[in-house]
């Protein structure tokens, strides 16, 4: 990554434009280059293709990994993307943005042979990008179409793996989504250089090419149309709603400018037409230890950013952020402040310019961390806030939902408290910020939807064997 020279950057202040186009270019392209024809080959060659693959069992989205590697050995890179596909319509984009160190390659035999798991992330991309750039005849058919429409509330990850099941299963599914694009966190939350040349957008048109699903977007749920009439109108409802809240910092100060939150700076860079336009801070400060608050810090200093500091209040082992995210944002040049609260925003004339902290220490005994009376101020004209986000029942009128741990409580098979309506990704009890989990509730609930509209134990029978057919 590059930086410009000192007598380059403003004195002060958030600005756009710190660097230069050659600059912007190399900073923001690919965090993790495909493998090239022959690396996949002698990479898929390391795979034992073992019974009972560990890495199977890792994966949420239960992909067979060990077919489609070994297909991809075999140069069926077409056989080795349906396999991905099949269970995880969304693979491509998973294969980018997965944690696979701590999912299927921490579980990889490999490991424990030569300390190198196979790099099953970087095949499964292999594979579904040589489709996406060669799609050929389509993977998969719509069946006799079944008379019965679904209402999909959120066009991200789950909703989206929704539709495209049932759209499978010959029902009609309409997608309501309040932004422009659909995609939800593939579109809006992830960094920009994990994700680059609009495959987000690509992968949605593969998507929603077989047919039987409509897109609304710019509809809001709340204000446009509400539960009920959807749970009127249409045989099924899917609540995929994602987290439209945000933790409080209870801070004074927090609406001095500069003061924002991390998801509304990646959304931002995320659609901008050229990063040159992205205005960002000398010193930034980003507090939070999870991945939103690796990929805001991380992107601040390939803006351009001087000085860039994450601060959590805990100590490294409790971060969410995966070693590997960890490690890439110290490699980018993020210093880590460990066991630091954040106690006052400090302003001048409504701009930020410091925020200070109240260092704690490891605990000695059952505590998590011993306060100190030591106060440490960093100088910051730009804070991201990254600390966890929250649903809102009640601005996305489904106040009448039964929750659990404040998001919406399902069971099981992704059912909520009203009949005909499923639910599943960040908004529900227990949901992860990960595509591959809401891939799998979107998996969950579109099975139950299917036998519920068709109400026979039929279905449920097609679709095992169909299951077994495709591990087969």
């Amino acid at each position: 990554m590059t930086t410009p020279h000192s007598n380059c950057i403003p004195a002060s202040g958030i600005v756009a434009g710190r660097l230069s186009p050659e600059q912007y270019a190399e900073n923001f392209s690919d965090a993790a280059p495909p493998l090239k024809d022959t690396e996949a080959v002698i990479e898929a060659e390391r795979c034992y293709y073992c019974h009972d693959a560990p890495c199977i069992r890792a994966c949420p989205a239960d992909i067979n990994i060990p077919s489609f590697i070994h297909r991809i050995a075999q140069d069926n890179l077409r056989g080795a993307a349906e396999a991905i596909l099949s269970e995880n319509p969304l693979g491509g984009m998973c294969a980018r943005v997965c944690p696979t160190e701590t999912l299927c390659e921490q579980a990889c035999v490999r490991n424990t042979q030569d300390s190198r798991p196979v790099k099953i992330g970087l095949l499964q991309r292999y594979a579904t990008d040589h489709l996406m750039n060669h799609p050929g005849r389509p993977l998969f058919e719509r069946q006799s179409p079944t008379g019965k429409r679904v209402a999909i509330i959120g066009a991200g990850p789950a909703g989206l793996t929704v539709a495209h099941r049932l759209a499978q299963r010959g029902h009609d599914a309409v997608i309501f989504d309040a932004r422009p694009k659909a995609g939800g966190l593939n579109e809006y939350g992830l960094a920009a250089y994990k994700t680059t040349d609009g495959f987000a957008q690509r992968e949605i048109e593969w998507l929603l090419s077989i047919g039987g699903i409509e897109l609304r977007l710019g509809q809001r749920l709340g204000s446009d149309f509400t539960l009920d009439q959807l749970r009127r109108d249409y045989d099924a409802v899917f609540l995929g709603l994602g987290l439209a809240g945000f933790n409080a910092l209870d801070l004074a100060g927090d609406q001095a400018q500069g003061v924002m939150e991390a998801v509304d700076f990646i959304a931002g860079l995320r659609q901008a037409a050229d990063f040159a336009e992205v205005p960002v801070g000398r010193n930034v400060v980003v507090i939070g230890g999870g991945m939103t608050a690796v990929d805001a810090a991380v992107q601040a200093r390939k803006l351009g950013a001087r000085r860039v500091t994450m601060a959590y209040r805990r100590g490294e082992h409790d971060m969410k952020a995966s070693e590997y995210e960890r490690e890439l944002a110290r490699r980018n040049g993020v210093h880590i402040l460990f066991w630091a609260k954040p106690i006052q925003i400090h302003s001048e004339q409504g701009r930020v310019t410091a925020l200070s902290f109240r260092l704690s220490e490891p605990a000695t005994g059952q505590d998590r961390s011993d306060v100190t009376d030591e106060i440490l101020t960093l100088p910051a004209d730009m804070v991201l806030k990254a600390i966890g986000q929250s649903y809102l029942p009640l601005s996305a009128g489904t106040d009448s939902l039964a929750l659990a741990q404040g998001r919406i409580a399902i069971d099981s098979q992704g059912r909520t408290s009203l009949p005909g309506v499923w639910a599943g990704g960040d908004c529900c009890a227990g949901g992860l910020d990960l595509t591959v989990d809401a891939v799998r509730d979107g998996k969950i609930a579109a099975r139950a939807i299917d036998i519920a509209l068709s109400e026979s134990a039929g279905s449920d029978a097609a679709w095992t064997c169909e299951k077994e057919y495709l591990h087969g």
